[in-house]
């Protein structure tokens, strides 16, 4: 009884991954949500066989999810990158701006 209810958990935790990567295109949300589900279903086969087997299965998960769910916790690398500092003077890139600042516009 327990074993179908582990395999109806693990093919819901896959459908609730993809479904909520195509809805809402938040791949880091998928995951987190996926890998709760499959902890669910591994605490569920360790309820119904409490086995070393089992025990170290949900433990496997577990820390999977918490080490995955860390990575993803993480930003991107390319968002730590910072601008270039700000020039002093904000015009002096715009020649015309510069100009028009100076009186030298002509026209």
């Amino acid at each position: 009884m327990i074993g179908a209810l582990v395999e109806v958990v693990t093919a819901l935790a896959l459908v609730a991954g993809v479904v909520t990567a195509l809805c809402t295109g938040a791949v880091r949300v998928a995951v987190r949500v996926l890998l709760d589900l499959l902890t669910a279903a591994g605490l569920l086969r360790l309820a119904g066989d409490p086995q070393w087997g089992g025990l170290a299965a949900a433990a496997a998960i577990v820390a999977l999810r918490q080490l995955l769910a860390a990575a993803l916790s993480l930003a991107p690398p390319w968002s730590r990158r910072q601008s270039p500092p700000r020039c002093a003077d904000d015009d002096h890139h715009l020649p015309w701006a510069v100009a028009a600042k100076q009186g030298k516009a002509g026209g």
